[in-house]
């Protein structure tokens, strides 16, 4: 039993790069990966849109009014 833990630290602390256990352990990865349907795809692509559009809006208001405001100030 012993031995066993032995070997497999010892796998696990080798050196190197094995594909074939990137390859494994990618696989595994992407099998947990729960992917969106089609509506919550759209409806997340849409609330993404609507906020990068609104974050865009706020900025060039607020640079139009301190572009006003420094022209009366400085003017």
């Amino acid at each position: 039993m012993a031995k066993k833990t032995e070997e497999i630290q010892a796998q696990e602390t080798k050196p190197g790069f094995n594909i074939a256990t990137f390859l494994q352990g990618t696989k595994e990865e992407l099998d947990k990966v729960v992917w969106p349907g089609r509506q919550q795809l759209i409806s997340e692509s849409a609330a993404v849109i609507l906020m990068v559009t609104m974050s865009a809006l706020l900025i060039y208001l607020v640079d139009n009014l301190f572009n006003w405001a420094s022209g009366k100030v400085f003017g």
